[in-house]
């Protein structure tokens, strides 16, 4: 061939399509654009609604109001019975000689405790993600109603639609956040021990909850469901499903997008350029670089990572000089004890608060806020990093021997994507971390709380600092890990999927599809395409068929 008839990406211009015309019936450029929004018009029924997804967030949401209910009923009961002061025992005892009780300033939970943290933790997440999704899925729909969305994944608490009283506007938004950080605070200051003395003589330590704290959490939870279920009903929701692809497509449906045309080769990161022919190319853009938000998130967490080393460097400083240095003898920044639970023989701080009422419990859960408030929004902010990972995964599976299905079981992510389990696991694993390092001892005797006391546990501090260390080394790398190949990278960007996916259909495979002169094209298809052809400009084609899903 000629080279003046091997136009490369890099002298291609619009006007050359003028004198190459490599469509077919040598239509011209206007006539281009109209045919393809034409196609996007006529296309119907083709995108899975995904009524699944929905009946599974309607029922978690439904779990989350009983769950909710129930702590706002089990803490009205106790406060009423024992006052704001009061704990209602669990009948979990653990006996002990009378010499065995007081070790400390402070008393510490049990094994047996420190596992029913964990547990409410768990439940405080599957509630929140439930509610979450809910959410989630409105805002996206919300955005995509203001011609706003950009990516199937977004910052749920960190993006707003327009307007004051829009259930996902920033202000509500702002109190979604709040109520999150409440959420798990609240979780770590319900367990407490209550002491008492056996008829024998001997005391006994039963586990017990205390009842503000409950009710907190349980209007937390509450607050949530109804923001959550008023923004379900603010918008019309084109499709409940997490896959890009449903809603690329519902979106081309109701022509609130339009694929570009020429740009079956461009890929995320030449979104803001202004090309049209492309070469293939051999490895695709990081997720660092092709989403802007991605950045922000990797830097908050290690952020967060150095704030929680800082942290503990400065307990042991106050340890070392205000606490007990000067009745045992220590090295400045040196752990006397190391263990993964708390313990009395290691270096701590400790405040008392005067008295226990309505003032204390506001400074203890405001203290408490503040202090995990950067946990819990950066463990959130972690969502879309794994969310932006699956999209793009999701698209890569199209250049594999199965294909690409498009329709997915709303559950089978959270299993069958390794990231997924690991931030559904890491949420109530590194709170409840949290909760060991800072913590509220709650003394309590005959179902009374008689003593508020703060306390922070340097060794404690060190293994979350830990555990947050090796979590943003994990999500840092799959952040900047670039895909080989020359399918071009998505990352769930749905304008880019537009263009991509020229045949939609059940299961999609992407490839080679064309020859041409002096472009080929290259699209999705409903059976194994051969791969593209390194050497080859690949422009793309007016429209690409259309198989309806069924």
């Amino acid at each position: 061939m000629a080279a003046s008839s091997k136009p490369t990406e890099e002298n291609w211009h619009p006007s050359s399509l003028f004198v190459y015309n490599p469509l077919p019936g040598h239509q011209d450029f206007d006539s281009t654009i109209s045919d393809a929004k034409s196609t996007a018009d006529a296309r119907t029924d083709f995108y899975d609604r995904s009524l699944t997804s929905r009946r599974y967030a309607l029922v978690g949401v439904a779990c989350s109001s009983i769950f909710s209910c129930l702590c706002i009923i089990a803490g009205i009961v106790t406060l009423a019975n024992h006052g704001i002061s009061g704990v209602t025992p669990l009948n979990i005892f653990e006996y002990r000689d009378v010499m065995a009780i007081g070790v400390g300033p402070i008393q510490v939970l049990p094994l047996r405790g420190e596992i029913l943290t964990l547990i409410l933790d768990l439940f405080v997440t599957l509630c929140t993600e439930s509610i979450g999704f809910v959410h989630g899925i409105s805002l996206r729909s919300a955005l995509a109603s203001e011609s706003r969305l950009r990516f199937n994944t977004n910052l749920r608490l960190l993006t707003a639609a327009r307007g004051w009283y829009n259930p996902n506007s920033a202000f509500l938004n702002g109190i979604s956040a709040v109520l999150l950080i409440i959420s798990y605070s609240a979780a770590s200051l319900v367990v407490c021990q209550d002491f008492g003395v056996t008829p024998a003589g001997g005391n006994s330590d039963s586990i017990s909850i205390a009842g503000f704290p409950l009710l907190i959490l349980g209007v937390a939870l509450l607050l949530q469901v109804m923001i959550a279920l008023s923004a379900m009903r603010a918008v019309k929701i084109l499709t409940w499903s997490s896959s890009p692809f449903d809603l690329t497509a519902a979106l081309l449906h109701h022509t609130q997008l339009t694929p570009a045309t020429f740009r079956c080769m461009r890929r995320v990161s030449d979104i803001d350029m202004y090309g049209g022919p492309a070469k293939p190319p051999e490895t695709q853009p990081s997720a660092w670089h092709a989403h802007p938000s991605i950045r922000k998130v990797v830097i908050s967490l290690w952020v967060i990572v150095a704030a929680c080393a800082g942290w503990a460097v400065l307990v042991m400083y106050f340890w070392d000089h205000f606490h007990l240095a000067q009745v045992v003898p220590t090295s400045p920044l040196t752990l006397q004890t190391w263990s993964f639970l708390r313990n009395l023989m290691g270096n701590y701080v400790i405040y008392d608060l005067p008295g226990v009422n309505l003032a204390a419990w506001i400074v203890v859960f405001v203290f408490t806020a503040v202090v995990q408030g950067p946990l819990t929004l950066g463990l959130h902010c972690s969502e879309l990093i794994v969310n932006v990972i699956r999209d793009e995964r999701q698209w890569r599976c199209a250049t594999k021997r199965k294909g690409l299905s498009v329709a997915t079981n709303p559950l089978k992510p959270i299993f069958i994507h390794p990231m997924c389990l690991i931030l559904f696991i890491a949420k109530p694993f590194l709170h409840w971390m949290f909760g060991l390092s800072f913590s509220l001892a709650l003394t309590a005797f005959d179902e009374n709380i008689n003593a508020l006391v703060m306390s922070m546990f340097t060794a404690q501090i060190w293994n979350l600092c830990i555990a947050l260390f090796i979590f943003s080394c994990l999500f840092t790398f799959i952040a900047l890990r670039r895909p080989h190949g020359p399918q071009p990278a998505a990352y769930g960007h749905l304008q880019t999927l537009a263009n991509l996916v020229d045949e939609w259909s059940p299961v999609m495979w992407w490839g080679h599809k064309e020859d041409g002169i002096p472009y080929c094209h290259a699209g999705t298809s409903d059976h194994p395409l051969p791969d593209v052809k390194m050497d080859c400009v690949y422009a793309g084609s007016v429209a690409g068929s259309l198989v309806p899903l069924s």
